[in-house]
């Protein structure tokens, strides 16, 4: 589980999030961080019982200020992805750890020109397994409904007035679930993470068969 160490770190951090305060303090981040990648390492053994990966990103704490207004320097999160193993198995899944604010997330973030397009042809042709997914009541129950940034109108090429719009004008297909700070701090959190990755899994099965095959259903991965 989380320990209170990580979430007393970031709750300071929090109000001193600057370069001054994080260099007198990069002893207690540097423990934090050895903590949070212990659950993260747990997290990742307990999903490889049931999918495939190619690696663990844990995310830097340290934020790119280059090209932003918003020139705080450091996050006030610890967070990882885990990457499934491509090309066969398609879609990744995220993890934050943050005061008030921790949650999971999986699907596709900012999918390839390519996989977009093949994505949108598929809905074009027909939606309805992603509907028998959407409206499952198992999957439902855990993670809510389908999120993400999408277009004000159709994209270029397809009828505004298709009955699958709602789908082809999203930009990203992810969805997420969130947990209070008692439920991440429970000797259980490693399994629920887990339990809730794997039941994400019918999506991303479809989603992986549409992106490694034709509109004909003919395989695209070259051997």
């Amino acid at each position: 589980m989380i320990s209170k160490n990580v979430f007393n770190f970031l709750k300071k951090l929090d109000k001193n999030n600057n370069r001054e305060w994080f260099a007198e303090n990069k002893t207690e981040y540097d423990a934090a961080l050895v903590d949070v990648k212990e659950v993260f390492n747990a997290v990742y053994a307990e999903m490889e019982t049931h999918d495939q990966f190619d690696k663990m990103k844990v995310f830097r704490i340290y934020r790119d200020v280059r090209f932003s207004k918003n020139k705080i320097p450091y996050k006030n999160n610890f967070s990882v992805g885990f990457h499934r193993a491509k090309p066969q198995l398609r879609g990744g899944y995220y993890l934050q750890i943050q005061p008030g604010n921790n949650f999971m997330a999986a699907g596709f973030w900012s999918p390839e020109k390519e996989d977009l397009l093949r994505i949108r042809k598929e809905f074009e042709m027909d939606d309805s397994e992603m509907r028998d997914i959407l409206n499952n009541k198992k999957f439902k129950s855990v993670w809510g409904a389908l999120e993400g940034e999408e277009l004000k109108t159709a994209p270029k090429g397809f009828d505004k007035e298709h009955p699958a719009i709602d789908l082809l004008r999203k930009k990203q297909y992810v969805f997420s679930h969130s947990f209070t700070d008692k439920e991440v701090q429970s000797p259980d959190f490693v399994k629920a993470v887990s339990d809730n990755f794997k039941a994400i899994r019918p999506y991303f099965d479809y989603m992986s068969d549409v992106l490694t095959t034709d509109l004909n259903g003919v395989s695209v991965i070259k051997d």
